[in-house]
């Protein structure tokens, strides 16, 4: 029934579907939440039988759901449709929830980013760059992109350490080696600390969740590789500050000069709901410049919006309220939406309205009907 339940919501074209033990299954699509009437509250025992399709020979998988109470991995429906799955526990029984991983990677001029953003990475063989959002906000996706673009381009030796394996690349002028965490290696360090012996060009790390990790990702960049990976986080300046936080006080003075030399850039995204209907993705665009390195060294991070912002017309970087203002325009999203995801809102909607807000001498004297 597992795979009639994922048929059925891929029909409906569903991003995600939600199981748990007593309830009927619901979807995401594009609509909002959807219960599948057609199928009966799934029983404990249904639900034991999803878990050892899924589990089937992963032993490994198995005994951290138990341990852990949690466990990440991946499904898939031949010929049909990949999917990245959460199995978890919830009040003593089991839920689980499934996004959809397409077999075809998109291509990166289909997913509404702005340009520059593969752009910049096509252009470096050697460096960081972090592609960071919430969850459900498409960097794995955003990083598939730009990985099958440089497939596409290079003849390059490209290494993915993942947990779980979502996109699958096929060679195309690249040589690619994909491993899964609690499969193919024990963590993300090991596997990346293994890479670095592999003789690769590019690395993609999954996520970057410990200071060995962070680290050594900072020391492949140092020494020749081009590096991607992703981190939970809002925008640039959250990103730089968990990253060296990771560290012990002694060592982040260390930590923020290797990252200040070896970061290349800092997407942050999010999906935000596009007119009529789907999302879009909102982006700041952090591309390192002498300024914001002179930033992160001295620990200015608080100038670094600015500097994003200026650097728009000659780097292509962005922030978040410049990308809104640029999709409404456009007619991609509507004001509300922009105001909602602004992070100066009361400022996005004096542009939005031909205001320009440095000709106001005092906040107090506008009111924004």
């Amino acid at each position: 029934m597992l795979d009639q339940i994922l048929k059925t919501a891929l029909e409906k074209r569903a991003s995600d579907i939600h199981l748990k033990v007593g309830s009927k299954p619901v979807i995401r699509t594009p609509n909002g939440l959807e219960t599948l009437e057609e199928f009966p509250p799934i029983s404990i025992e249904l639900f034991e039988i999803f878990i050892n399709d899924i589990l089937k020979n992963q032993p490994k998988k198995r005994r951290e759901l138990e341990e852990e109470g949690q466990v990440d991995l991946s499904y898939s429906i031949p010929k049909v449709s990949r999917f990245r799955v959460n199995l978890y526990k919830q009040r003593g029984t089991f839920g689980m929830a499934l996004r959809v991983i397409p077999f075809e990677i998109p291509e990166f001029k289909k997913l509404n980013l702005p340009p520059v953003m593969l752009q910049t990475a096509l252009k470096h063989s050697a460096g960081l760059i972090l592609v960071t959002g919430p969850t459900g906000s498409g960097k794995s996706t955003t990083l598939a992109a730009i990985i099958n673009e440089i497939n596409k381009r290079f003849r390059k030796v490209i290494i993915t350490i993942e947990d779980p394996i979502e996109f699958l690349f096929k060679d195309i002028m690249s040589f690619i080696i994909q491993r899964e965490v609690g499969w193919d290696t024990e963590s993300f360090f090991l596997g990346l600390r293994a890479a670095l012996r592999e003789d690769p060009d590019v690395i993609m790390v999954g996520e970057i969740r410990d200071p060995e990790t962070a680290k050594t990702a900072l020391h492949a960049a140092e020494t020749g590789h081009l590096v991607f990976s992703t981190l939970h986080t809002l925008d640039a300046v959250e990103t730089i500050n968990r990253f060296v936080g990771m560290f012990p006080l002694e060592h982040r003075e260390q930590i923020r000069q290797m990252l200040a030399s070896t970061l290349i850039a800092v997407y942050s995204q999010r999906l935000i709901p596009k007119k009529g209907g789907g999302k879009i993705p909102a982006v700041e665009i952090m591309i390192m410049t002498q300024s914001i390195k002179e930033a992160i060294l001295e620990n200015r991070l608080h100038e670094i919006p600015e500097l994003i912002e200026k650097g728009k017309s000659v780097y292509g970087s962005q922030t978040f309220d410049q990308h809104l203002e640029e999709l409404y325009k456009k007619g991609l999203i509507d004001l509300d939406t922009a105001l909602l995801y602004a992070r100066r809102p009361a400022d996005l909607e004096l542009r939005l309205k031909g205001i320009s807000s440095e000709s106001v001498s005092g906040e107090d004297d506008i009111f924004i009907t």
